[in-house]
């Protein structure tokens, strides 16, 4: 349960350094010549679990991102997630809905990512929704995007540490 905590802490700074230095380093000019627009992104992500509850996770997703600046940008994520648990117990699939802020902390291609939003169990006779969080961090390039997060599904009763790695394009 420390290590958790350890982990949240960790994140929270790097999410609040990321925001204030983008913050502190933004002109109001930078915003105004800047053309906001869509990107779409399709990912797959691999995690393992932080706990003994399952053995690994597997899953895809969407995202929609919308640039609200050239270092901020809000986002819309779904897809399907499997949490393999194991011989003796049913697999749990499940569809998540999440909205997110993503800031660009350093040369415009390294961000970090708060993501909050729901888990819709949809396998093996599972039917609980529960609420999940994902703080992380990644490397954007034009078209490839690599990222690493912590993602806690409360009422499942795990989390896990996942790599996405996402193929993106500007809409």
């Amino acid at each position: 349960m420390k290590n958790l905590k350890n982990i949240r802490t960790v994140l929270f700074a790097a999410l609040t350094l990321g925001i204030t230095s983008m913050a502190s380093a933004q002109t109001s000019g930078d915003i105004q010549n800047y053309d906001q627009k869509f990107k779409l992104g399709f990912g797959i992500n691999g995690g393992l679990p932080t706990d003994n509850a399952y053995d690994w996770a597997l899953g895809g997703d969407v995202r929609l991102q919308y640039d609200l600046s050239k270092r901020t940008s809000v986002t819309l994520t779904t897809g399907f997630t499997n949490l393999f648990m194991g011989d003796d117990v049913d697999d749990l699939g499940f569809i998540p809905a999440k909205a997110g802020f993503k800031a660009f902390i350093w040369e415009d291609q390294f961000y970090v990512l708060g993501e909050v939003g729901a888990g819709f169990a949809v396998t093996n006779g599972y039917n609980d929704t529960t609420l999940l969080w994902a703080p992380g961090i990644g490397y954007a390039g034009k078209n490839i995007d690599i990222s690493v997060r912590y993602e806690d599904y409360h009422k499942f009763e795990t989390n896990q540490v996942a790599l996405r790695v996402a193929y993106g394009f500007e809409l």
